[in-house]
Order: structure tokens, then sequence, then C-alpha cells
């Protein structure tokens, strides 16, 4: 007689389903071998809070949503969110706070460099009134431990001076990936919260500092102190990028979201394309001596590629074109810019013939094209 062999977990008996207090948001991008230890640490942290466990992933490659789904089944407080085509820290955080019906929530990251352990002392602030609860690696006995190197950290404290001033608040860690805040607060500023780039608190401080000085209220943040540790497994996410897009967002939060961070960056792209270009025209035209309407044509191509190659990794990282997208992506952006580059000569020689300054009629036209060129390779190109 043969012997029925069962699943291990199910042989468990389910759970008794209680509704969650606090949601526990993990934005991860190969973090395979580092989710399942987070999860029994914080689930030892939080001792009797009924918590979720939400993990949002910019699908893996290296099958950490795998490893969360087989988690789910074993664990009914643990959700897989497996994102396709979308990618971003911001965006992937908004996406499991949505998810949650928590009245509080905590953003930590996947490499366990956080200290979950604070857990319970932030959502006892939160519970007596605070807003935000910041996880602090500088205030009082916080420290950055071995968690980042000297360079990292003379990066990290200029851009808490940068975001004291944009924020207004005497902030030890404004750039703090760990915090925990009420439910209540985010949605009431989550539709101008921006889904692009990597540190979504700046952005969460701002919008709601802002909109409680509207209605004539204070917003309450407070701060607990944590040693910041060394990564567990994988490598880190922190790169030139993340350092571009935080400027670019500090900029956009200047301007009270009329430029957005995307805009900016491809702004900017397009500035180092004019260098591109003229140094190729330069080259062409005077060393290897081609006529004047080759070298030019041969510029344009060189800088229209310049500049694609960068948006795709700087601009548009969250959406980033492979295979035969990126070749597909190109062609766009090429016919894209032609067309952006003949309103340009079309509004500058209008302008012109108005105003009779070259100079005003040249930039005006170089921002036609520029806004009009974003507009348009954001809904064909990057879609």
């Amino acid at each position: 007689m043969s012997v029925v062999q069962f699943d291990t977990y199910a042989k468990k008996s389910p759970e008794p389903w209680v509704a969650p207090e606090l949601a526990i948001i993990v934005p991860s991008y190969n973090e395979r071998d580092n989710v399942g230890l987070l999860y029994e640490k914080v689930t030892a942290a939080l001792g009797d809070t009924p918590f979720e466990f939400i993990v949002v992933d910019d699908n893996s490659p290296d099958g950490t949503s795998e490893v969360v789904r087989e988690m789910a089944r074993q664990h009914q407080n643990v959700r897989a969110i497996h994102r396709i085509g979308r990618r971003g820290l911001s965006s992937a955080v908004i996406e499991g706070i949505l998810a949650s019906a928590a009245p509080y929530f905590a953003v930590i990251d996947a490499d366990l460099q956080h200290d979950e352990t604070i857990l319970p002392h932030m959502l006892e602030k939160a519970r007596a009134g605070d807003h935000i609860v910041v996880g602090t690696r500088y205030g009082d006995e916080g420290s950055v431990g071995g968690g980042l190197s000297r360079t990292r950290e003379a990066g990290s404290k200029l851009a808490t001076r940068l975001s004291g001033i944009l924020t207004g608040k005497a902030l030890s860690d404004p750039m703090s990936g760990f915090f925990l805040m009420r439910r209540e607060i985010f949605d009431e500023i989550a539709p101008s919260l921006s889904d692009e780039g990597f540190k979504i608190l700046l952005d969460i401080i701002v919008s709601a500092g802002r909109t409680h000085a509207r209605q004539g209220r204070e917003l309450r943040i407070s701060e607990v102190p944590y040693t910041f540790r060394p990564r567990h497994a994988g490598e880190s996410k922190m790169s030139s990028l993340v350092v571009v897009q935080f400027l670019g967002l500090v900029v956009s939060k200047l301007s009270r979201g009329l430029l957005p961070t995307s805009f900016l960056l491809f702004g900017l792209v397009g500035g180092f394309g004019v260098v591109v270009h003229m140094g190729t025209l330069w080259l062409a035209h005077e060393q290897f001596a081609f006529n004047f309407f080759w070298a030019q044509a041969l510029a344009t191509v060189v800088a229209m590629t310049f500049n694609f190659v960068l948006n795709n990794e700087l601009t548009y990282a969250n959406k980033k074109l492979r295979g035969w997208r990126y070749l597909s992506g190109l062609l766009s952006f090429y016919a894209v810019c032609s067309i952006g580059a003949l309103a340009n000569v079309s509004v500058a020689s209008w302008i012109y013939a108005f105003d009779g300054q070259f100079y005003l009629a040249g930039l005006l036209g170089v921002l036609m094209s520029v806004v009009f060129n974003y507009s348009v390779t954001r809904v064909f190109t990057w879609r």
C-alpha cells in the first residue's frame, strides 16, 4: 500500500487571520539571499504586533520573486508584488504602500543594513501622534557603523544638508531609506509624489510639510537612532545615477513640481549632447576635412545617439530599453529629434522675424525642441 506524501506546509494548521496594524514595505532587486532572513528578523522584532510583509520586486533576474512567493505559501502575512516593465525604488515603495490597508507602514531595505529591532519603538512614537518616524544614522546614538565607505558617508552628509534646506526641518538623516509613518498622512500626498528616483522620504517630507502648512497644521517628525550595518549579501544599488537623480529631485521640489525630475535630467543630457555635437563637428570638419554639410550631419547623428544612450541609462533608468526594443527605441528617438530640430528652426525663425534678437530666438527655439523631444519620446520611445 502506497503512502501519500504531503507538502510540509500543507500539514500546518491555518494561522488565524488578524488584521495587520503595520505593513512592512520592502522594495527589492536581486535580494533572494536576504528577504527570508529579513522576514525572520522582523518577525522576532515585532513580537505580537500583527503585521504584513510586502515585498515589491522589480523582476529580479536572481529569482527574488520566486523566493517571496514560496515564503507566502508558508506565511499568510507575506505578500509578493512582482513588477514587470517597471523599475525604481520610489515607485516600488508607493505601489507597496497602496497595496496595504494597514494604518501604519514602515519602509525598510532588503539588504539587512537597517536595524529592524527599532521598529517597535518607531511604531510606539507613531501611535503616540508622530506623523513620520525616521530611523537615523546620525542623530544621538546613531552610527553608520561599517555600512558606508568614507566617500559615501561624506556624500550622504552633503545630501543631508541640501535636504535640510529644502525641507526646512532640523532632521539629522532626511536621506534615510528607513522610516515609519501613518497611512492617513501618505494618502493626503500620494498624488503629488514622484515615482522617479531612489529617495522617497525626502519627497514625502517636502510634500507633507507643504500640505500641512497650507492647512495650518504642524507636521510632526521624530527620529530613532540605529547603527547602519554592512550589507548581508548581494551588491549595493548606490551609484552615480542615484546621486544625479537625487539632485534632480531637489531641483524639482524647489520648483514645486513645475519641472519634473525626468525633464531636468533630459535637459542635462541635452546639454552634454551639445558638447558632443560641437566636438564631433570640430573633429570631422577641422581634423578630417569633411565638408561642413557632412560634418554637421555626422555630428547630429553622433549627438542624438549619445543623448539616447545616456537618457536610457539615466533619465529613464526605470524604463531601460533592451534587446530589440533598444534598436526600435533608438530609431524612434532619431525620428522624434529630427522633428524637434525642425520645430526648433521654425520657432526660432518666427521669433527672429518678429523680434529681431537672434540670441532670444535661438534660446527659445532650443527650449521648444527640448520640450517637444521630451514630451514625445516619453510617449513613444520610453512608453
